[in-house]
């Protein structure tokens, strides 16, 4: 509307400046013109009946003044002004001389004057013609016509007030016309405006309405496609973010992404859970958040040196952890805009590896102790044995044969382990009732406790409890390594109690002794293999160190766990759940 407006104004502008100078010029010479013709009228007469110039012009022009309406002035050759239509005789008189007036001149001269001037006489602007001429008598003079312009001012005036109620008419009439047609013309846009709001308020559905053909419809079309593609490339990318989010939080290994400054801009829930963090860690640099100046370090070696990294650090997160950081930057071109980091938990690995060196260790030494007594006795018999008195050969055959079967216990419970461990473990679960396996596996070390003069109990909670789900064999293998450890380290005069419990849909059942206990540091250990926590005293007494880790596997083989509670000099509490029937 305002264009309409300024474009109206500007050519009305042009349109009242260029005529009112062009009807300006033309009405000058228009009366220029007319003048000039009455002045030949004037001429005409006065050269007919002047003979006089002082006797007759007065009246001539007097008369003539009066009909044309124009000032009549008719001048001796000399300049002196014999008649003048507005003055009267005393007037006249007083007159200055009219020789050096430039269309007097230009009349002597040229045949015609013309002038406009200020007329000091009337006191306003003057339009002047003359003409020369004779009276009958042959005495020259020059007929001069005046005409104030002041016509001219009149009619511009009127001429310029018509112009400007034209221009405001015009500029009204625009204004109601450039208002429907902006009107017209800025709806569709309105309506293209409110889509284009929608869709940048996320609502990509919308779409513009296309109502003509003309450039505004191949805009809307525009914008249409244009929403279609954003839609579809933020679907692709709100799939592809789902995507990356879903393999972030099933990735078991920690992710970073920080920035250039080391601000971290991405973290996944195992980074999270890794260093006990909420969502608040995002926004923060990584030395505020993990506090740990190896991962700080490492992060400013790879902004410095802008090449991957492979590291394993220790950690205190907040217990010491072993971790494998892959460091990356991220390059845009040649920028460097920030790092990725992954954090590989190897913690349980290093345990594993520490686990099987010392695994390697033990059954070294566990075997190298029986082959060497065996080897030793066997030698001594073979180099001396025709020398040797017979009790000493029976000893030696004795001992022999003690160190034989221990190697023998020591290789079945490998051949067991190994079995459990490797999932070649076949069991065959029935209905087991609990009181006839324990009382079966207390009638099997019966013998051994007395020896000890160790006491066993079996509670009244035995017989009260259902039956369980479990191999027979495996369950008593189960008991008789938890009992035989338990008589083996209960001094003389002590007890042993087997008990059990009802925990719903499971059976925990306790082998609980007053033996030597298990201090507090060696309890997290005490199911590995041959792991011992008195291992003079554990060999002396023919252990292997295995029979508590097959117990801990063969429980959870069963789908059980196992615990131990122990107090040092009071005694030990072991014990396992197994599965109701």
């Amino acid at each position: 509307m305002a264009s309409y407006l300024a474009l109206v104004f500007l050519i009305g502008s042009v349109l009242y400046g260029y005529l009112s100078h062009t009807l300006k010029n033309h009405l000058n010479a228009e009366i220029r013109d007319n003048l000039l013709n009455e002045t030949r009228l004037v001429k005409a007469m006065s050269s007919k009946e002047i003979a006089d110039m002082n006797r007759d012009a007065p009246a001539l022009a007097r008369t003539a003044g009066k009909e044309i309406k124009a000032r009549v002035s008719i001048i001796s050759r000399d300049g002196t002004v014999a008649a003048d239509s507005e003055l009267t005789d005393s007037e006249l008189s007083k007159l200055e001389n009219h020789a050096k007036r430039p269309e007097v001149i230009q009349a002597i001269e040229r045949g015609q004057g013309v002038a406009t001037r200020f007329s000091t006489t009337l006191g306003t602007n003057m339009i002047y013609t003359a003409l020369p001429f004779q009276t009958t008598t042959g005495q020259p003079g020059v007929v001069r016509l005046a005409l104030p312009l002041s016509r001219l001012d009149a009619a511009m005036a009127s001429l310029g007030t018509i112009l400007g109620v034209s221009l405001v008419l015009a500029i009204i009439c625009s204004l109601l016309l450039s208002y429907l047609l902006s009107f017209i013309t800025s709806r569709p846009l309105r309506s293209m405006a409110a889509a284009a709001a929608l869709i940048g308020k996320g609502e990509l559905g919308s779409r513009v309405p296309i109502s003509s053909s003309d450039e505004i419809g191949e805009l809307a079309e525009v914008l249409n496609e244009m929403a279609e593609k954003t839609e579809s490339q933020l679907e692709r990318l709100s799939a592809e973010k789902n995507r990356l989010d879903t393999i972030l939080r099933g990735m078991g290994e920690g992710v970073i992404v920080t920035s250039e400054t080391g601000i971290v801009t991405l973290a996944n829930p195992a980074f999270r859970a890794l260093f006990s963090l909420d969502q608040s860690c995002v926004g923060k640099a990584l030395i505020e958040i993990a506090r740990q100046p190896t991962l700080n370090n490492a992060l400013k070696k790879v902004l410095d040196s802008r090449e991957e990294l492979l590291e394993e650090l220790v950690l205190l997160v907040p217990e010491e952890k072993h971790m494998l950081t892959h460091w990356v930057p991220l390059m845009e071109e040649e920028t460097l805009i920030g790092t990725v980091a992954v954090f590989h938990d190897i913690t349980d690995l290093k345990m594993l590896e520490k686990i099987r060196k010392d695994f390697v260790a033990n059954v070294s030494h566990e075997l190298r102790t029986p082959v060497s007594v065996i080897k030793g006795y066997a030698e001594t018999i073979l180099s001396e044995g025709k020398n040797l008195p017979p009790e000493k050969l029976g000893q030696f055959v004795e001992i022999i044969h003690s160190h034989a079967e221990r190697l023998a216990h020591l290789i079945s419970d490998l051949l067991i382990l190994s079995r459990v461990e490797s999932g070649a473990l076949s069991l065959e679960p029935v209905p087991v009732t609990i009181l006839s396996a324990v009382t079966r596996v207390t009638h099997l070390l019966e013998q051994k406790a007395r020896s000890k003069e160790v006491t066993l109990n079996r509670t009244e909670s035995l017989a009260a409890m259902p039956d369980i789900l479990a191999d027979p064999d495996k369950l008593e293998q189960i008991l008789i390594n938890l009992l035989d450890n338990a008589i083996k380290f209960t001094p003389v005069g002590g007890t042993v109690t087997i008990a059990a419990a009802d925990l719903g849909d499971r059976i925990r059942i306790d082998v609980k002794d007053t033996g030597i206990g298990i201090p507090p540091k060696d309890i997290p250990r005490i199911f590995e293999r041959f792991y011992r926590v008195d291992t003079a005293r554990s060999r002396e007494m023919g252990g292997t160190g295995l029979g508590l880790s097959i117990v801990k596997h063969i429980v959870q083989v069963h789908g059980g766990s196992v615990a131990v509670e122990s107090i040092p000099g009071t005694g030990s509490t072991f014990s396992f759940t197994m599965r109701k029937a």
